[in-house]
């Protein structure tokens, strides 16, 4: 490495020779940005609040886009004085300096006190060793120990009764307070909770996060969230409110999961701290106890699967403002703590991203109207109504609307198992209040959507803009950009995102409505399509640790997570439930961050021992095996061992990265062991052909390593002789070889076949959906037009097609020797069928650009190596480069290695290439 580092420094000298370049002037003459690090970030968070993580990382990037732009060395200084922070003094830590081109440290510095903000900075060597300092940044802790809750757990009176999981009005709770006196310097809310919860102070409700906390294992694990109320809270007389859910926790809707059967199931409950910091340091808690006062109210049935109802008559005014007449209200209750385990959530909360006006509307009769928000959505519509008081209005929400104009919820509604009519699937009921117009949104609840059809028992007049859809889901920032000149594949991009998006709610879910379930299988095949497209690693920490929870000690994980007990036993096999090896190595993979691989070794290694003990042989029979084909069918028992090898050599390679030399050592043989019983059992080595020869069986070998390498070519050409004869060119694979299928052929020099089937718009492809259904999402099956039952429209499973267009056609792929892009294998694929494509990613290092396009039979391309970040460009067979320049102005001569690559520091080129 050393080696190859100096070897970079020296082009990139040569290329600042030649340019003339400096640190003034970039492309086109533009002044240039200022050099410095940016982008400082605590636990992958901006500013984060209630940080408990006893040794967290510090991340930044490197704003420098001269020639060959790196870092040497960091120093990292960190104290609660900002202003001596900012003169790179730190009262807690001063790594001094580090000789190391890292952009990620893990604070190793004085313990933290609770409640305390924390500011830092980094100081960077740059090429030329002059120093460049960052702004400061903060972080502040929260309880960081259990024992500093002060709080108490409180809920209604209906706890105590028998039918307390039973009973459907929400608790509404509140207590008033007087400030002391003195000036506010902050304020703080902590609040953890089993269930779902809305907080208010003065009438104001706290932040904008939706669906806090996020679900867990409630008996194993709670979490608590932190605000910063400072600016809620006035002199003198105050008020704090809390409308608990019951989101997972007391799940009253009955389906086949059997969520309504949970071990942890009972009323929802809570726990809060506001703590009040003045200026002269003194300090007043407000706590949850029993002097809060509590009732019934407005919102009298929610169920997170089903929907909610409100009854606007109920509406207590003021309840949670200060001079309210709490008179009637009783005195809450205490209750047990649901869990021991209350840990910060810290991750990207769910939020309503984005707002989605009506496209088309109709009105069917003064009782009756359709809207259409032209998109497949995961969220809540908004209802601004008016009507006499009483009426009772029911949105029902779906995917399908019928010839008729009516909605059809059948295909989503398959597995619930109503015991009455009360709980309509899919629908919120809204009781108008009859005093002017009501404004009606759904606080503890989200659906899978496009149609909305709205019914009143009494006339109404709605217009287009009397409903909105909301967009909710967990709101990690974007990280990828693909556009291309072929519309269908960019549609594909936009259905795959859009399918990301709806099913990422605090954990991955297979479809936002007829099941909103963690199954691991869906959630481990797009995790590259959403590290492309998203910057999701706080979301994946978690539900790893919900991967924790529910793992039994004999190492055996349910498939669903989290999970009420429903999962484990049926279909447990590595390609679903390996999620807990294939996720933490996909993190470290992208962002060259071991900790999450590190706190999951011993559960990756327990599930091994489990598979170990359940396939004696090499082979592996208990899984799901290759979900839902076109036609063609593999043997459960064959992609379960190709899983199963999968899981064990990240399982060895992981023991490698952390000198475990004899369990790298250990599993490496049985690595081996089961690569062997595979081949014997279903290669054919003189037709190279496995089994029978179905897409699957050949991409998922010729991928996950599993194929002889002096057979690979052989095995290849037959993959794509099948494809081209057999199955006329289109795919014929379930879930597992959706996965390997484009990679399996790009990877073996049959690129142009790979988009050929990529970009098919005719039955079977995902082009069809959108070409023939206009499809926003991607589906469940491939024959799902026109089919009702259990078939969803909104599901993520076969999105992997995302990621492809990063790999292949931008060409942008993870170094496995340097992961987190801190050198990136560039290996772009100039497609026939496509005269362009532009794709870009925001690494952990910076924005890659990887941008082609073809005219008049050569090729431009324009790349983007980020500062600090290094590639090794690979054309394809048959390229010549005629011509590179720097910053598009200077010529500059790229030297290839011996194998035909090239080396390229960070800058910004622009080649021109023949084929």
């Amino acid at each position: 490495m050393i080696k190859k580092l100096y070897h970079l420094f020296i082009i990139s000298a040569c290329i600042s020779a030649s340019t003339g370049l400096n640190a003034s002037v970039t492309d086109a003459g533009k002044p240039a940005l200022s050099i410095e690090p940016v982008d400082l970030r605590c636990e992958y968070l901006t500013s984060p609040l209630g940080m408990d993580v006893a040794e967290p990382r510090l991340t930044w990037r490197l704003q420098d886009d001269r020639a060959g732009a790196l870092q040497q060395a960091y120093r990292i200084v960190a104290g609660e004085d900002s202003l001596a922070v900012l003169e790179g003094k730190g009262s807690y830590w001063d790594t001094q300096k580090i000789d190391s081109d890292d952009m990620l440290a893990v604070y190793q510095g004085q313990n933290f006190e609770p409640y305390t903000r924390y500011f830092w900075r980094v100081e960077i060597w740059d090429k030329d060793g002059v120093q460049r300092h960052s702004a400061v940044a903060s972080f502040e802790t929260g309880h960081l120990r259990q024992t500093n809750w002060k709080g108490y757990w409180i809920s209604d009176g209906h706890t105590t009764s028998g039918n307390s999981i039973r009973t459907k009005p929400a608790p509404y709770l509140r207590k008033e307070f007087r400030t002391e006196t003195g000036k506010i310097r902050s304020a703080r809310a902590y609040i953890a909770a089993a269930g779902l919860y809305e907080l208010y102070i003065n009438g104001q409700k706290t932040g904008d996060h939706r669906l806090d906390p996020m679900f867990t294992r409630y008996d194993r694990r709670n979490l608590y969230v932190a605000y910063d109320v400072t600016a809620q809270l006035q002199q003198g007389d105050n008020a704090v409110g809390v409308l608990l859910g019951n989101g997972w926790y007391n799940h009253q809707s009955t389906a086949v999961w059997y969520f309504h059967r949970a071990p942890w199931r009972d009323r929802p409950t809570f726990c809060l701290d506001l703590r009040i910091t003045y200026e002269d340091g003194s300090t007043q808690t407000v706590i949850s106890d029993r002097d809060w006062k509590t009732s019934s109210g407005s919102l009298i049935f929610n169920s997170i699967y089903t929907g909610e109802h409100y009854d606007a008559r109920l509406e207590q005014q003021g309840w949670n403002t200060a001079g309210f007449d709490a008179s009637k209200w009783k005195n809450a209750l205490y209750r047990p703590t649901p869990s021991s385990n209350i840990v910060a959530q810290q991750l990207h909360p769910v939020r309503d991203v984005e707002l989605i006006p009506t496209r088309v509307f109709k009105k069917l009769s003064d009782r009756r109207y359709i809207f259409d928000l032209g998109r497949n959505i995961s969220g809540v519509t908004r209802l601004r109504v008016s009507g006499e008081a009483g009426t009772e209005i029911r949105l029902v929400h779906s995917e399908i609307l019928r010839p008729n104009d009516s909605v059809d919820i059948r295909n989503i509604a398959e597995h619930y198992r109503p015991t009455d009519d009360t709980d309509p699937f899919s629908t919120d009921i809204y009781i108008l209040s009859g005093k002017g117009e009501d404004v009606f949104m759904p606080r503890f609840n989200y659906k899978g959507f496009q149609y909305v059809e709205v019914t009143a028992d009494k006339p109404v007049e709605l217009t287009s803009e009397s409903l909105e859809g909301l967009f909710m889901h967990s709101d990690v920032p974007p990280a990828g950009q693909v556009e291309t000149s072929n519309p269908l594949l960019n549609r594909i991009w936009f259905a795959a995102n859009n399918s990301y998006l709806s099913n990422l709610f605090g954990y991955a879910t297979d479809c936002p409505h007829r099941e909103k379930n963690g199954w691991t299988g869906d959630g481990n095949y797009a995790v590259d399509l959403g590290l492309f497209n998203f910057d999701g690693i706080t979301v994946y920490e978690k539900w790893m640790a919900d991967h924790r929870d529910e793992q039994q000690p004999n190492g055996l994980i349910p498939n669903i997570i989290p999970t009420s007990g429903w999962g484990y036993d049926w279909a447990t096999g590595p390609e679903w439930t390996g999620s807990v090896a294939i996720i933490p190595w996909a993190v470290y993979e992208f962002y060259g961050d071991s900790r999450l691989l590190a706190s999951m070794y011993d559960n990756i290694k327990r599930y091994v021992g489990y598979l170990e003990s359940k396939s004696p042989g090499g082979l592996c029979n208990n899984g799901l095996g290759d979900w839902i084909p076109v036609k063609s069918q593999t043997p459960q028992q064959y992609t379960t061992t190709v899983y199963y090898y999968r899981v064990v050599t990240i399982l060895a390679r992981t023991a490698k990265l952390f000198n475990n030399e004899e369990d790298y050592s250990y599993y490496t043989s049985l690595a081996a062991k089961i690569k062997d019983a595979f081949n014997k059992e279903y290669l054919d080595r003189e037709k190279a052909i496995y089994h029978d020869g179905n897409q699957t069986e050949l991409s998922t070998a010729l991928l996950w390593g599993l194929a002889p390498d002096e057979l690979r070519p052989q095995i290849a050409a037959n993959l794509a002789k099948r494809i081209t004869t057999t199955d006329n060119n289109h795919i014929d694979v379930g879930l597992l070889g959706s996965k390997s299928i484009f990679y399996a052929l790009t990877q073996n020099g049959y690129a142009d076949i790979a988009y050929t089937i990529a970009s098919q718009s005719d039955y079977p492809s995902i082009g069809y959906w959108i070409a023939k259904d206009n499809a926003t999402t991607l589906y469940e099956f491939w024959n799902a037009i026109g089919e009702v039952r259990e078939n969803s429209l909104n599901h993520i499973m076969f999105g992997e097609i995302s990621a492809w267009f990063y790999k292949a056609l931008g060409g942008i792929n993870i170094d496995p020797e340097h992961p987190g892009f801190k050198n990136i294998l560039l290996r772009p694929h100039f497609v026939k069928g496509l005269t362009y494509a532009k794709v870009s990613y925001n690494s952990p290092r910076g924005k890659i650009v990887s941008h082609w396009e073809r005219k008049k039979g050569k090729i431009t391309y324009h790349i983007v190596i980020p500062a600090n970040s290094t590639a090794l460009l690979t054309l394809p067979a048959g390229s010549n480069l005629k011509k590179a320049l720097f910053n598009d102005s200077k010529t500059i001569e790229l030297t290839s290695l011996p194998d035909g690559s090239y080396n390229l520091p960070a800058g910004n080129y622009s080649l021109e290439i023949t084929q």
